[in-house]
């Protein structure tokens, strides 16, 4: 008997992360429905106008639109009506704290179209829950990395460089732990919950690169200044905020253990099954 058998998951949005937690309920019992370009094995593809009517819990990890969450409208106008629902929202709309130390009482101030348009979904699946009944985590996810979505690749092919700008940080989340958490807050639903997802241990980029290249017996990439680095925009951008996430509520969720508190735990498990 799987821990999640008869359990209907829907997953909008069937990215990244969220097929690593898809692969891990399946395995636990439920049936998984999703929506994507991409095929999946053991998952349902639907439509997002034709959504399956007998889900027990609802994932939504597609992005929200200029207006509204695709997402909550396709459920409000199909009358669903799932017991758990888990929102993966952003811990952009948190906004530049000038690298303070922060946790989910912290109020908002979002910068960007899409992390204004995060808190706006936040308390749009805030009021379904509410109108519903359905228990609700809104889960803020910090910048997301794993197999496939790692430095290796960079340093490999020489290219990197390690942009420095003293006092940044910048806070991560393995793949799995996203999956991880995910599992443990449908295993234990519990009204409604508002967790940053954070490895907790925030760092410069530099650090990873330089670190990684070291581990993998390659030249250290060059070291550039912000201000020299010649970055477009959206790049750029990235380091125009600064804050350092506390993961409390994280580690609290029954059942929950960071399988890679660090990024160099998670490269030397990445680094050990190439070998």
């Amino acid at each position: 008997m799987g821990a999640f058998d008869g359990r209907h998951v829907l997953v909008i949005g069937l990215g990244y992360s969220a097929r690593a937690f898809a692969a891990r309920v399946i395995a636990a019992g439920a049936r998984v429905s999703g929506t994507s370009r991409s095929p999946m094995d053991g998952v349902t593809m639907v439509a997002l106008d034709t959504l399956p009517r007998d889900i027990t819990d609802l994932v939504v990890s597609a992005p929200p639109g200029d207006d509204d969450c695709p997402g909550l409208a396709a459920c409000e106008a199909q009358g669903l009506r799932p017991g758990w629902i888990a929102y993966l929202s952003s811990t952009a709309v948190y906004g530049d704290c000038d690298g303070a130390w922060i946790d989910e009482d912290h109020p908002p101030g979002p910068r960007g179209a899409d992390a204004r348009a995060r808190l706006v979904a936040e308390d749009g699946w805030r009021d379904f829950a509410t109108e519903t009944g359905a228990a609700l985590d809104i889960l803020r996810v910090a910048g997301i990395y794993g197999p496939g979505r790692d430095v290796r690749a960079r340093l490999q092919s020489g290219q990197a460089r390690a942009i420095i700008k003293p006092g940044q940080v910048f806070n991560r989340i393995h793949r799995d732990d996203i999956a991880g958490a995910l599992i443990a807050a449908m295993a234990h639903p519990e009204g409604q919950r508002l967790i940053n997802l954070a490895d907790g241990a925030p760092c410069p980029a530099s650090e990873i690169l330089i670190g990684v290249a070291d581990m993998m017996g390659l030249p250290r990439p060059e070291e550039v200044p912000l201000a020299e680095a010649g970055l477009p925009p959206a790049a750029a951008g990235f380091y125009a905020e600064n804050r350092r996430l506390r993961n409390d509520r994280l580690l609290a969720l029954p059942g929950f253990t960071l399988a890679h508190p660090t990024w160099r735990s998670a490269y030397e498990s990445m680094l050990s099954k190439d070998n």
